[in-house]
């Protein structure tokens, strides 16, 4: 009996469209799924460059008008990768043309986006996801499963950074994600948001915040063209960045927990250190995305003489996503994050049942975001 045909529409074809687009051709190769993944269409502005990505990535459709690939009734599901200040637009039409849609983070520049995109969806009856990708890391799943098994016992702290340097140098162009008005925020938004997701995904829903949010380079050149790395051309003109560079706070949990988040692109030196630790009454653990496939495990109730963290590879068969890809010890990479993600939505798509992480996920994360950045600027604790 033949498989269901799932049809996408990607919007969108830069750093997020190259990842997305890896993970729909990769996902029946790797996992045996209800459906199979036909990439149908993909969109852009830019004809040229779409046309040029739709040849290096597979896609078998080009289009420049993401309305008409929402409007198509072959395309089952709309997958927006495109800069903030469309997600809310695009995923909206999508929801109310009966299409499923899937977004990529944060789902809404604004609070009153994400939650007019969540409605949406949940109006039309149609399947949601976020690409909060690194939920999918095994190691990360791991964790999760430890979690629910009681194998930490109480959790006492969350504490979670994300750190880059792509920006430091001040001669970086002004690209959009330093633009307000398209990206909606700058670090706190790009990058926190995925500490953010982890943070309620392992360990619960947030009371309260106190953040800070800094700008440390002001003016950069304008930017040419953009390239799918981040990066771009700069020009000789100069434009003002309207968004952070930085940003920080502490969390209460409802739980009880506690949590420190710090982000940045100011990090010299880091180029993706998205780390966590999680400390509990019966042990603890360590995860850092640039060692994506090893985990630190303290176990409190080993015998004495025998406590200590260990290091745990992440890569056997028995371990979340692990056995799907090689042998033990045959590490896997950033990408089979969204192809793990993009496995599990298919498969509970067709199931009928809700993917993991959802618009519900977006919305609350975006709730904290915008609690964060009204305490860094009534330089208060703001409760959720």
């Amino acid at each position: 009996m033949s498989k269901p045909v799932l049809n996408v529409g990607l919007i969108g074809y830069q750093f997020m469209g190259k990842a997305h687009s890896n993970a729909y051709r990769q996902a029946n190769r790797f996992f045996d799924l209800p459906a199979e993944i036909n990439m149908h269409t993909i969109c852009g502005r830019n004809e040229a460059a779409v046309t040029n990505a739709a040849k290096t990535y597979g896609w078998k459709n080009v289009e420049t008008d993401w309305r008409k690939v929402v409007a198509n009734p072959e395309i089952d599901i709309i997958d927006v990768s495109t800069p903030g200040n469309t997600h809310a637009e695009i995923a909206i039409a999508a929801a109310k043309a009966g299409k499923a849609v899937w977004c990529e983070k944060p789902i809404g520049n604004t609070l009153p986006e994400a939650k007019a995109m969540l409605d949406a969806v949940l109006e039309a009856k149609v399947p949601h996801a976020v690409f909060h990708n690194y939920r999918k890391a095994p190691a990360v799943a791991l964790v999760k499963k430890m979690i629910e098994e009681g194998k930490l016992g109480t959790i006492y702290h969350f504490r979670a950074v994300y750190l880059q340097d792509w920006i430091a140098d001040p001669n970086f162009p002004l690209v959009w994600r330093l633009q307000k008005e398209i990206a909606g925020s700058g670090t706190h938004g790009d990058i926190n948001a995925h500490i953010i997701d982890l943070a309620r995904h392992l360990v619960g829903e947030f009371d309260g915040v106190w953040g800070l949010l800094h700008t440390f380079i002001k003016k950069r050149p304008l930017a040419g063209e953009i390239d799918d790395k981040l990066g771009a051309k700069a020009s000789d003109q100069m434009g003002d960045v309207t968004v952070d560079d930085a940003a920080m706070f502490m969390a209460r949990f409802k739980n009880g927990a506690l949590g420190t988040f710090e982000a940045s692109r100011f990090a010299v030196g880091r180029k993706n250190k998205n780390s966590f630790e999680i400390n509990g009454s019966k042990g603890s653990v360590v995860f850092n995305l640039e060692k994506m496939n090893e985990l630190e495990y303290y176990n409190n109730e080993d015998p004495s003489d025998l406590h200590g963290f260990r290091l745990i590879q992440a890569t056997e068969g028995n371990h979340p996503y692990a056995g799907h890809y090689w042998p033990v010890g045959h590490i896997i990479g950033y990408e089979h994050t969204f192809v793990n993600l993009v496995a599990d939505a298919v498969t509970n798509m067709v199931a009928g049942k809700a993917i993991s992480p959802d618009f519900v996920d977006g919305y609350e994360n975006q709730r904290v975001l915008d609690a964060v950045e009204q305490s860094s600027e009534k330089r208060t604790w703001v409760k959720l």
